[in-house]
């Protein structure tokens, strides 16, 4: 009972930052947070939240659950859930998304798609042979 030992820590609760006039090429993958101020090339894959800081730039993947840019993004952009752009954001690329957020200024110019929100149209002549 008192031998039992109890990981209380919270893995996604870490924050990774990359620091103004830093530049990584590479691909990196956490459980944690990551705070993006200076330059990547590359890949992010994080269960947690990314930002990309005003001065922050990053060009590749980034595969997370929340994101909330401010800098620069170049490349294919995957969040599970919100996607926050701020009025200094400017994205280009592909973006899949739960949902979106984004603050008048802000330069979205990326093909876009949001994730559980496909639905299925079927035309009038289409609805009409099946209840014939």
């Amino acid at each position: 009972m008192f031998n039992e030992k109890k990981d209380h820590s919270s893995p996604v609760g870490e924050r990774n930052t990359i620091a103004k006039n830093t530049s990584l090429v590479g691909d990196i993958k956490s459980d944690g947070d990551f705070r993006v101020d200076g330059k990547i090339e590359g890949t992010i894959k994080t269960i947690g939240r990314v930002v990309i800081g005003k001065d922050g730039f990053v060009s590749g993947t980034i595969d997370c659950t929340n994101a909330d840019i401010e800098g620069s993004f170049s490349g294919k952009l995957i969040v599970d859930q919100v996607l926050s752009l701020k009025s200094t954001a400017d994205i280009s690329g592909d973006v899949v998304m739960g949902k979106l957020s984004v603050e008048p200024g802000a330069a979205f110019n990326a093909t876009c798609a949001m994730k559980g929100s496909v639905k299925v149209i079927q035309n009038d002549s289409e609805k009409t042979k099946k209840t014939a």
